[in-house]
C-alpha cells in the first residue's frame, strides 16, 4: 500500500477533509479563473460564500469540454480556465486532436506531485513490487501518460517504455528484457497475444505475470479478462484516469472487485444520471455518469466535469483493507447507442459476444445504419468467427437472442471470417459508422 494513512481511512472521514480543501479551491478558482469566475457569476453565485462547501455542491453547473474548447483563442490557447502563469508550469500535455485543434493541459510541479501520488496509489493496489521490470506501450510523449513516468520512479520500478506501432519491438523488449509487467490497453493485450500466437509463439510461456491495462474499458469485463488471463498466463488488473483531470483516479487491488479511487484529498467524485443531470447516491450497485471537481488543483482547475464515463459503484468492504469506493466502467456516454429507447454500450455488446470464445474471436464492429446516436432495430453488428471456425447460421441465432435477453435490443448478427476485422494497437473501435445514411433519427 503505497500511502496507508490516507488508503485506510475511514470513508466517512473523506468528506469533511474533501469539504475543507473545496471550499479553499473555490476561492482560488474566484480569483485566478476568468471562466470559473464569469461561470459562476452567471449561474448567481457572486462569490465564495454564496457557492458554499461540498453539500451544495449540486447546485453549480457541469463543466463540458466543449465550453472549454470554446474559451479558446490565439491569444490563450489552453481555455479562459487556465489559472496560472506559463512561468509557473513544470509540463503541458496535450490530447490526440482527433477531433480538431488538441487539447493543451498544463500543470504545475505541485499538480504534478498529486498526480504522481494518484498514480502510485493506483498501481501499487495492482501488486507491483519496487524493482519490479514494467514494459508499457502508451504514448507517453505528448500526452498525459506521460506523467505515470514519474510514478513508476516513486516506485522504484524499471520502466521499459516502447509504445505503440511496433509490435516487434515490444514482443522483443518482452523476450529479452523479460518484464513481469505489461500496460496497455486490453485492445492491444489482446492483439499482441493473437499475434504472438499467429507467430508460434506463446505468450503464456513469457516472463509476463501481471497485465495492468487502461486507456479503454476491458480489463474489467469478466470475458475479455478470462481470455487475456488464458493467453497470457497473467492476472489483469485495471486503472482509469482522465486526460483532463489527472491520470489513474482509480485504481483496481489484487482482489479484482473493481477499481479503487485512488485520488483522495485531490479530486471529489460524483455520480449523475446522464440524461437528466440528476445526482445519482453512492451506494453499492448505482450506476452513472462520473463528474470530478479538483479539490487542490493549480494550473487549469475543473469544477464539476463530466467525464461520460458510465460506471457501477461498489462501497461495500474489500479484503485489502483500502475504504474507498470501488468502481467498473460499463463505457463511455459519448458512445452509447440509443436503439428504440435502449441505451446500449459497446463494451456491453462485447462481453455478451465474448461469451461465444472460441466460436468466436471477440472481435467485432457495430454498423449503425444512420449517423447520430439514435438507431433503429435491428442494430447491425459484425462479429468475427474464431480461427478455422466456419459460419453458422445457428450460432448467429444464439448471440442475437442472447444480446436481446442480456442487453433488451433487437441486433441483426452477420459472422465474418476471422481475421477480417481490424485490431488496435491502442485503443479499440467498435462503432463503425461507414455504412451509416446521413440523416440522423429524430427523438421520439
Amino acid at each position: 500500500m503505497y500511502n496507508e494513512a490516507v488508503e485506510l481511512r475511514p470513508w466517512g472521514d473523506q468528506f469533511a477533509i474533501d469539504d475543507a480543501l473545496y471550499r479553499k479551491q473555490v476561492r482560488y478558482l474566484l480569483a485566478h479563473s476568468p471562466f470559473y469566475r464569469e461561470k459562476l457569476r452567471a449561474a448567481g453565485f457572486e462569490g465564495a460564500d454564496a457557492v458554499g462547501g461540498l453539500a451544495d455542491l449540486t447546485k453549480l453547473p457541469f463543466t463540458e469540454k466543449d465550453q472549454l474548447r470554446a474559451s479558446r483563442t490565439e491569444q490563450n490557447p489552453i481555455g479562459a480556465h487556465f489559472a496560472v502563469d506559463y512561468d509557473r508550469l513544470t509540463r503541458i500535455f496535450s490530447t490526440s486532436g482527433t477531433t480538431g485543434t488538441p487539447s493543451y493541459i498544463p500543470i504545475t510541479p505541485e499538480d504534478l506531485s498529486c498526480w504522481v501520488e494518484t498514480c502510485a496509489r493506483s498501481y501499487s493496489a495492482a501488486g507491483i513490487r519496487p524493482g519490479d521490470k514494467i514494459v508499457t506501450t502508451f504514448n507517453a510523449g505528448p500526452f498525459v501518460a506521460g506523467a505515470t513516468l514519474e510514478a513508476f520512479n516513486h516506485l522504484g520500478l524499471c520502466h521499459i517504455p516502447v509504445g505503440t506501432g511496433n509490435t516487434e519491438r515490444l514482443m522483443a523488449a518482452i523476450q529479452l528484457l523479460r518484464p513481469r509487467i505489461f500496460s496497455g490497453t486490453p485492445s492491444y493485450a489482446l492483439y499482441l497475444a493473437e499475434w504472438a500466437q499467429a507467430r508460434g509463439i506463446d505468450p503464456g510461456a513469457s516472463s509476463i505475470e501481471q497485465i495492468i491495462t487502461a486507456g479503454e474499458p476491458g480489463g474489467g469485463e469478466p470475458a475479455m479478462r478470462a481470455k487475456l488471463e488464458e493467453a497470457w498466463g497473467a492476472r489483469v488488473n485495471e486503472a482509469m484516469g482522465i486526460g483532463d483531470v489527472s491520470i489513474s483516479i482509480w485504481g483496481e487491488c489484487t482482489e479484482q472487485q473493481g477499481m479503487h479511487f485512488s485520488a483522495r484529498d485531490f479530486i471529489h467524485f460524483e455520480l449523475i444520471n446522464p440524461e437528466s443531470g440528476e445526482p445519482v447516491a453512492i451506494n453499492d450497485g448505482a450506476q452513472g455518469e462520473l463528474v470530478l471537481t479538483h479539490l487542490q488543483h493549480q494550473a487549469a482547475p475543473l469544477l464539476r466535469f463530466r467525464t461520460r464515463d458510465h460506471v457501477v459503484m461498489s462501497t461495500g468492504p474489500c479484503a485489502c483493507g483500502r475504504t474507498s469506493p470501488r468502481v467498473r466502467c460499463v463505457g463511455r456516454t459519448d458512445e452509447m447507442l440509443i436503439v428504440r429507447g435502449v441505451n446500449v454500450f459497446p463494451s456491453a455488446v462485447r462481453e455478451v459476444v465474448a461469451k461465444y470464445v472460441p466460436a468466436v474471436s471477440g472481435v467485432l464492429s457495430i454498423r449503425p445504419a444512420v449517423a447520430g446516436v439514435r438507431q433503429l432495430p435491428p442494430l447491425r453488428i459484425l462479429v468475427e468467427l474464431g480461427e478455422a471456425q466456419s459460419a453458422d447460421s445457428a450460432l448467429a441465432q444464439r448471440i442475437q437472442t442472447d444480446i436481446r435477453s442480456a442487453l433488451v435490443f433487437t441486433s441483426q448478427i452477420e459472422l465474418v471470417p476471422f481475421g477480417s476485422l481490424p485490431r488496435s494497437e491502442y485503443k479499440s473501435k467498435m462503432v463503425d459508422y461507414v455504412d451509416a445514411a446521413e440523416r440522423p433519427i429524430e427523438p421520439a
